[in-house]
Parts: C-alpha cells; structure tokens; sequence
C-alpha cells in the first residue's frame, strides 16, 4: 500500500549542507580516535573541554614552566614528512609522552609550510610579509614564537620582520585573530564561513599559551572572541579550519583524517 511521506520523513530526507557533512565526518574521526587515545598512557590534563558564548572548545594550556616542553615537528628522522600524531610518537623517546598535539598553521602540497617555521633554534622556511589569497595572505598574519625573550608571543609578521625576535620555535600562520586587543578588521559578526578551526593565544605578559579546536564549525569572529573575551589573550593566531585536528589523549581523543604539515605539541618526561 502507499503510504504519503511525513513530514518527518522528507525532513531526513534533504540533502546534507557542507557544514552538516563537515560535522558528520568530524564525528566520526572524534569516535574513532577515541577509541585509540583510550590505549595510550595517562598524562597530565593539560587540556580541558570549555563553554563560551554557546560554542564548545578543547583547550590546551601550558605555562612559561611548561615551555622548553613545547616542540614543532614537520619531518621524521629520515627526512620523510610526519604528518600525523602516531608519526610524531614514534620519533619520542622511551621517557617521553606526548600529552597534546595539533596541527600547526598552513601548507603546500608537499606539505612544507607556506611561512616562516624554526624548529630547536633552526630555520627552514623563511617569513612571508606579502599579502595574498587565502586565509594566510589575509593580512595582517603572524607568528607563534616560543622560547625567546618572553615564553609565548604571537607576534604580527611585519612587526616580526623588523623586530626579528629569536625564538626556539615559530610558526607563520594567518590571518591573526586577535592583534593587541582587537579583532581581525575583516572578521564579520554575521558571517556564514563556518569551519571547525584551530588556532594559539597568549596572555598579555607572556607567561601562558592557550591552544584551543573548536568542537564544531564556528565563524573566524566567534573564534576570535574566544581568545579574546574567553581567554584574556591580547594576541591570538589562527592556525587553519576543516582539517584541523587535536591529539589530546587525557580526554580520550586523537582525531585522524588527512596528513598534516607542521605539528605543535607538548612532550612530558616520563
């Protein structure tokens, strides 16, 4: 017999925007990770789920104490490229933990990153202060530095290019979310540009990084406020969005997906 579809039914039967297919592919990696952190060894909860403003966020704190922790990482041992958080374990030593990890900022095709990256006090790629397409020409862009004169810095990059501050490890990304206090000039309230979207801020006095990963797709204006009115950073830099993924095995969690360029993450002695 026919029977007319509901109005429940042709509700579930629309097809899937962008954003909900971002969100079911995401949820599918958090289980799927989950179901691995759950075999790795306990570490420090340096990360925490957190509430602002309606939107749900994992955050990573570390202190100036924690810094010399910090590490980035792009190639293996061999020279081959990383590219995920099981790789990255692998180059640890037998004393060694990786407490938290994430992707950290953009990178071409060959997965070498598009700006300036030091890692241990070495420089491979050199700063960019030209404007261009894409999230990391939209200026002003900066870098995380780590290890110089303050713990953590988020500097903008032509103010990075005269200051040439030495850091143990930086990252060029872009744009900046937060630049002294303010938002992002072309970050709108109302935006429909909605990723899931990870990215680092600073505290005024240097003293602690926030690394923080959105739980769903959230605008750059939304991600930006979070730094600053959630946080307290004066500074914040966004690192990318869609493929942005978190290690963070104290919350049972270690999302997988498309290989990465540059990795930033924290290392404990066992």
């Amino acid at each position: 017999a026919f029977c007319p579809k509901t109005a429940s039914a042709a509700t579930s039967n629309r097809p899937m925007t962008r954003t909900m297919r971002i969100d079911l592919k995401r949820r599918l990696g958090l289980a799927f990770g989950a179901l691995i952190a759950m075999t790795l060894p306990a570490v420090a909860d340096i990360c925490e789920s957190r509430d602002f403003d309606g939107q749900g966020y994992v955050i990573c704190t570390l202190n100036a104490a924690q810094e010399p922790g910090l590490r980035l990482w792009l190639n293996g041992p061999g020279g081959q490229v990383l590219g995920d958080f099981t790789a990255v374990r692998r180059t640890l030593a037998p004393d060694e933990t990786l407490a938290f990890a994430m992707n950290a900022g953009m990178y071409h095709a060959d997965y070498s990153p598009v700006g300036l990256y030091v890692s241990d006090g070495a420089q491979s790629h050199d700063l960019v202060t030209a404007g261009g397409a894409g999230n990391f020409g939209m200026l002003p862009n900066g870098v995380f530095c780590a290890g110089g004169a303050r713990a953590f810095q988020v500097i903008e990059s032509r103010a990075f290019a005269k200051a040439r501050p030495q850091c143990r490890i930086a990252t060029q990304s872009g744009p900046m979310l937060v630049i002294d206090g303010a938002l992002h000039p072309r970050f709108l309230v109302d935006s429909d540009s909605r990723y899931v979207r990870n990215g680092v801020g600073v505290s005024p006095d240097g003293q602690t990084a926030w690394f923080a990963i959105s739980d769903r797709a959230v605008t750059f204006h939304e991600f930006g406020r979070l730094f600053r009115d959630g946080l307290g950073a004066r500074d914040a830099l966004y690192f990318d969005g869609s493929i942005s993924r978190l290690y963070a095995p104290a919350l049972n969690r270690a999302d997988f997906g498309r290989r990465l360029g540059p990795i930033i993450g924290y290392v404990e002695r066992n």
